[in-house]
């Protein structure tokens, strides 16, 4: 295990930026996820760090060792790609012992090695098998198996539960978790996807057209996001933006309530709703609608627990509210994050 450094690191292709000067540690033994949208540099960042592209500007250190112009051979690094990478032909046992096998390991070391990394994520019982005999989740652990053997310092994992469908996903996720709190290596992970971002990651770096937006646990991104992308990229559904001249307010939609869920003194923001639709989603109902008396119309979401009593009329105006704790407010100009002031915070009521 090691630490990982970048230090200042953009990458510069002929026609655009695709990384704009990243800095970020990762922690020795921490899994980290780089998260953001298609084309936002997050799969370049890795590429880098692997050693498949070299950056225009910038240093990558791992461990205590300046790797930036080091071979990929060279990092002690192993990835973990979107398709697995097997060998068709291979028994699941080979494919781990490959790595081994290609440095001259000697045998009884690649057994005691490859029994190990298969106990880890447990493949023991279909060590004779080949991939096609394998589901999706199976590939995906005797990939990370694989990897490990060869004791990296770094593992990078590029998307590895893309090609999954939403059943495996969810158990490989959790599967990926315990392996990374068995293991504990340093871990650096792509996706787009938020759930597994905020499932997986100790940390979370937050990326858009190259450039970090925010880097910060799971919680603190979803509760304190550093800007208006952010508030509007975690969370689905995503945080309720109202314009308020020079200031946006925010809120999610699970602290949008009907008024009469707030106890009796409560420091809550009144908010006119007005309801289009509701989408029910087994424990949750979404409403759908527009603040009422906001110019331009300002679209807006609920969600309420269906457990909860609560049958709006479509069409109809009804009393909305947020707790004042709950809110948060942007700059319109730039769309960071203001602190919550005195006076907007002890206000009792406020109407928007």
């Amino acid at each position: 295990m090691a630490r990982l450094e970048i230090r200042q690191v953009s990458k510069i292709f002929t026609d655009h930026t695709a990384v704009s000067d990243v800095s970020l540690t990762v922690n020795d033994g921490e899994f980290l996820v780089l998260l953001g949208p298609s084309g936002c540099g997050k799969s370049t960042l890795l590429r880098m760090i692997a050693g498949l592209e070299l950056p225009t500007y910038g240093d990558i250190v791992i461990g205590d060792r300046v790797a930036t112009r080091l071979q990929p051979k060279d990092r002690n690094i192993a990835m973990v790609f979107q398709n697995y990478a097997l060998y068709p032909h291979l028994t699941v046992y080979e494919n781990i012992a490959f790595p081994l096998r290609v440095r001259g390991t000697n045998s009884k070391v690649v057994d005691e090695k490859v029994q190990w990394a298969a106990s880890l994520v447990g493949l023991n019982k279909l060590l004779k098998r080949k991939p096609r005999q394998m589901s999706g989740g199976e590939r995906q652990r005797t990939a990370l198996a694989r990897s490990l053997v060869r004791d990296p310092d770094v593992f990078l994992l590029d998307e590895p539960l893309s090609n999954l469908d939403a059943k495996l996903r969810h158990s490989a996720r959790e599967e990926l978790r315990q392996f990374q709190d068995r293991v504990g290596v340093t871990s650096v992970y792509v996706t787009h996807d938020q759930v597994e971002a905020m499932g997986l990651g100790d940390r979370i770096v937050v990326m858009q057209s190259g450039t970090v937006r925010q880097i910060g646990s799971p919680e603190e991104i979803y509760l304190h996001p550093a800007d208006t992308f952010v508030a509007t990229f975690m969370g689905s559904p995503p945080m309720n933006l109202v314009p308020q001249g020079d200031i946006i307010l925010g809120f999610r939609p699970e602290n949008f309530l009907p008024e009469s869920n707030f106890a009796s003194g409560s420091e809550i923001t009144r908010i006119a709703f007005r309801m289009h639709r509701v989408e029910y989603l087994g424990g949750d109902r979404l409403l759908y609608g527009h603040v009422s008396g906001n110019l331009p119309e300002t679209p807006v979401i609920a969600r309420i627990p269906s457990s909860v009593a609560y049958a709006p009329v479509v069409g109809s105006e009804v009393p909305f509210a947020v707790a004042t704790s709950d809110l948060r407010r942007f700059d319109t100009a730039s769309g960071k994050a203001l602190p919550i002031t005195g006076s907007f915070s002890e206000r009792r009521v406020a109407h928007v």
